[in-house]
């Protein structure tokens, strides 16, 4: 029963239906069924399928955008119910999240938040197309531990190199590690840059995020 569904989950973001994500959502809840494993064996495969096929050139924006709004309308229920289960979690860390400059993708940024945030970070997502000295600030504001930037475009995945930059001008670069994510993303770009790590999915980026932070 749970593995149906679980597949009626994938399927919903598939299809980018929010008000089915939703609902499933709340029967997932109402049913007592653990929130993480929802989001992990239900949505994610969903989103991952999604993001293959966008790879592939057999879908297109307009359904990579409508697969985020459902895992958004899914997460909204769910997270609540991860909040009240987690009460006794320990906080491991502070994330700064964004979307940089130029670069409105949004599902693989927002996934990695829900992904962080259920695994015990505390995180602040800025949004898509967020200038370079916001990001600075917030991370300056909250003494984040970590800033994780995404970019889905080779034209906008040089702001993440600016970011870094900023952080260094200002004197905390030490004190912040720096994730960077997206489809163009390579670990020789992370090289290049001098970011601490990445993550091809959303499912790696929490192990990237412990052993950054030495967990």
């Amino acid at each position: 029963m749970t593995n149906e569904l679980f597949q009626n989950m994938a399927q919903s973001i598939i299809d980018g239906d929010s008000e089915i994500a939703l609902e499933l959502a709340q029967q997932a809840v109402a049913q007592g069924i653990d929130p993480l494993e929802a989001i992990s064996q239900g949505y994610v495969i969903g989103v991952n399928k999604v993001g293959e096929a966008f790879a592939n050139g057999d879908a297109f924006l307009p359904e990579l955008v409508m697969a985020g709004e459902a895992m958004k309308a899914a997460v909204a229920v769910l997270e609540p119910e991860l909040a009240r289960r987690g009460t006794e979690r320990t906080m491991l860390g502070k994330v700064v999240l964004c979307t940089v400059e130029g670069d409105i993708h949004e599902i693989g940024k927002t996934l990695v938040g829900t992904m962080l945030s259920s695994a015990g970070f505390k995180v602040f997502d800025l949004g898509v197309d967020v200038p370079v000295m916001k990001v600075v600030e917030k991370v300056r504001e909250v003494n984040a531990d970590i800033v994780a930037m995404s970019a889905l475009l080779t034209t906008t995945m040089v702001h993440q190199k600016d970011v870094i930059e900023a952080l260094e001008d200002i004197g905390i670069r030490s004190k912040v590690k720096v994730m960077v994510g997206g489809a163009p993303v390579t670990k020789e770009w992370v090289k290049q840059i001098g970011a601490d790590g990445y993550s091809e999915d959303a499912i790696g980026a929490i192990k990237v995020a412990k052993q950054l932070l030495g967990q």
